[in-house]
């Protein structure tokens, strides 16, 4: 492999994970837009509505790119991808009923095991001990900042039909980037990240929404303002269509287990909006989970451009 090359390589893996980065920083400031919707509002009609959106936005721009009609085995994988999408959201609403966002946060922190697990069932993933460890060093950083947010205490972690669902969930959501990786490798999928985003928005949405118009009420969204359009909107492009967009293209060059290990960075995002809208709440507590999260992170960073350089 020449040095141009190699420079060219190890800048694809440093741009994929500066695109997981923003990844993260979008998806934790989804949180406080969410909570300035109204109360009352069906959230699955809401998802699909976000995804909607977002597939507008995306569609002028992969107007004529390569893979946008895809075949009938490409079909087939975006309708596994998008019921992934809708496995999660659906049992992640349905679980906030019955369980509590700690237990929650804690089962999530899973989903890049997971993906690891089921990326080397398929062959998308390779055997890598240290991934393993890097992935939980991770893990135990994000329980320790759910820990801290929840005060200190796991008094309230319970694990019942709630849990068990959502825990379905995040099994759904670790599929979600082995599929991609899976379509990617056999040829199914268009090698253009911005299709692989459309159609996932696009099955995602149709099944969304369907499950919203059986278990929801569809109707309140009649009761939506303009402002809670507004933040809909913005929740479609940024918090959807981008970070979809983001989690594709990191795809096409990390394995699935390093995407979803952005993840533990979400509940770093969601620490530093709360100290800046609060202050008081800054104490030591927070100090070990934040240190293994970036640790994991960098640790990760450093671990890929290594192997690409060696490639």
């Amino acid at each position: 492999m020449t040095t141009e090359c190699r420079v060219s390589s190890d800048s694809s893996v440093w741009w994929a994970h500066a695109g997981m980065l923003v990844w993260a920083t979008l998806v934790g400031l989804s949180f406080p837009a969410v909570g300035m919707l109204s109360e009352g509002l069906p959230p699955l009609s809401l998802t699909a509505l976000r995804f909607v959106i977002a597939a507008l936005a995306v569609l002028p721009l992969v107007w004529g790119a390569p893979g946008l009609r895809p075949s009938l085995a490409g079909l087939g994988l975006y309708g596994l991808m998008g019921l992934c999408l809708a496995s999660f959201f659906g049992t992640m609403f349905w679980a906030a009923h019955l369980t509590t966002a700690l237990s929650m946060a804690t089962l999530f922190v899973s989903v890049p095991l997971l993906a690891y697990g089921l990326g080397r069932l398929v062959g998308v993933e390779h055997r890598a001990l240290a991934l393993l460890a890097l992935l939980v060093l991770g893990a135990v950083g994000a329980v320790g900042l759910a820990w801290a947010e929840a005060g200190g205490s796991f008094a309230r972690m319970q694990f019942g039909v709630g849990e068990a669902a959502f825990f379905a969930g995040c099994i759904a959501s670790a599929m979600y980037p082995v599929l991609s990786k899976l379509g990617l490798a056999k040829g199914w999928l268009s090698e253009h990240a911005g299709v692989r985003t459309l159609w996932s928005l696009v099955m995602g949405a149709l099944l969304i929404g369907f499950s919203g118009l059986v278990f929801g009420d569809p109707a309140a969204l009649g009761c939506m303002t303009l402002f809670d359009l507004a933040v809909v909107a913005y929740l479609g492009l940024f918090s959807s269509g981008m970070t979809f967009w983001l989690q594709q293209r990191a795809t096409a060059i990390l394995t699935p287990a390093a995407v979803t290990a952005y993840g533990y960075l979400v509940p770093f995002v969601s620490m530093l909006l709360l100290f800046a809208q609060a202050p008081e709440r800054l104490a030591l507590e927070w100090l070990p989970g934040s240190l293994l999260v970036v640790l994991a992170i960098a640790l990760l960073l450093r671990r890929d451009v290594k192997l690409r350089s060696q490639a």
